[in-house]
């Protein structure tokens, strides 16, 4: 086996914003890797400013761990609990090769056509904008729309989700909102009871991550249920993720394949869910249509039918062409086929 690594700039078509960041461009390798004439194509690509491994020398421990690999260390001998993107990025590679280079790092229901669910994302924005994207999301099919907050004034941003839900009912539509850790704890209680008026779905990640008792409190009064996301960063699954979930008590988890370390590592949080009752939807991290339909693929080993966080394909400029396409509030992986000529050429 041999490898190559590709560095990719994906350009976004506007700015993507949170409460923490502005996104513009977007940096991610693509391995590949070569066997007896298969290619597997995998894709590691840190989040800048959340991360684990958003390091500086980051292309230098990609090359060394791949390294090893072609050089006959087994993929559990890495050790790359502290790289949880490099562990994604590999695993898929390693995957989409055993199962012939096809890109079908899982073979299920979702690459023989059966579709996936998806909530429609709004970004970010002037709030008219903001508004105005929703709209056009629910007219485009959308039952279930997820805003980001946490940015704007408060006020305004109850004043958008007032404006939602005058002509369209929570029997209709679903709303999730994501605050990623932009509240305070002495404040967000008062925050989660305003937003409770708009009968809201879910927020995730009200306050930073590593405040547990804040975190339990907001989960145990219940005004709003509560999503982890960022809270899962670093931790491991079987070693703290018990731990995690018995202090919390959160009612939902948003599994990121790349920022929890890949396909091993979310399995193993969903079947502590599962034992802990706690609800889950997987959400991609801004990656490339490659590394997202690895997401998509891994999703529906599962019998889901929560509304997943994946439509974050059409956001580039010069996303990888490929077979992912939205329909409505679908996810579809249809026969077009990949054009990976910008990965392997």
């Amino acid at each position: 086996m041999e490898f190559q690594l590709v560095p990719y700039q994906l350009v976004f078509k506007k700015p993507a914003k949170t409460s923490r960041n502005v996104f513009l461009e977007r940096q991610v390798y693509f391995i590949v890797l070569r066997s007896n004439n298969v290619t597997g194509i995998g894709e590691a690509s840190p989040l800048k400013l959340l991360s684990i491994d958003d390091v500086d020398d980051y292309q230098h421990r990609l090359e060394y761990y791949c390294t090893r690999l072609v050089n006959g260390e087994s993929f559990e001998e890495l050790d790359l609990d502290q790289h949880p993107s490099i562990r994604f990025g590999i695993e898929t590679a390693l995957l989409d090769l055993k199962n012939g280079g096809e890109r079908h790092v899982f073979r299920n229901r979702f690459i023989n056509g059966h579709p996936s669910r998806i909530n429609g994302l709004v970004w970010m924005n002037d709030l008219d904008e903001m508004y105005t994207e929703a709209l056009q999301k629910i007219d485009a099919g959308f039952s279930c729309i997820k805003f980001k907050v946490g940015a704007h004034d408060f006020d305004a941003e109850c004043r958008l989700l007032e404006k939602i839900r005058a002509n369209h009912s929570a029997f209709k539509l679903e709303i999730r909102l994501d605050a990623n850790g932009a509240f305070l704890p002495d404040e967000a209680s008062k925050q989660l009871r305003e937003f409770k008026r708009f009968d809201i779905h879910s927020i995730e990640q009200p306050i930073k991550p590593k405040q547990w008792d804040d975190m339990a409190r907001l989960c145990h009064d219940r005004i709003i249920d509560i999503a982890l996301d960022e809270e899962l960063i670093g931790l491991h699954p079987e070693r703290e993720g018990l731990n995690l979930l018995t202090s919390i008590h959160p009612h939902y988890l948003i599994i990121k394949p790349n920022l929890i370390g890949g396909f091993e590592m979310a399995d193993s949080w969903v079947s502590l869910c599962h034992d802990q009752s706690i609800g889950w939807w997987a959400t991609s991290a801004l990656e490339s249509n490659i590394g997202l339909n690895a997401i998509a693929q891994w999703v529906n080993q599962y019998e889901v039918d929560m509304p997943q966080g994946l439509g974050t394909g059409s956001l580039y400029t010069n996303n990888i062409p490929g077979p992912l396409q939205v329909v409505g509030e679908h996810l579809r992986y249809t026969d077009t086929g990949w054009d990976i000529s910008a990965i392997t050429q």
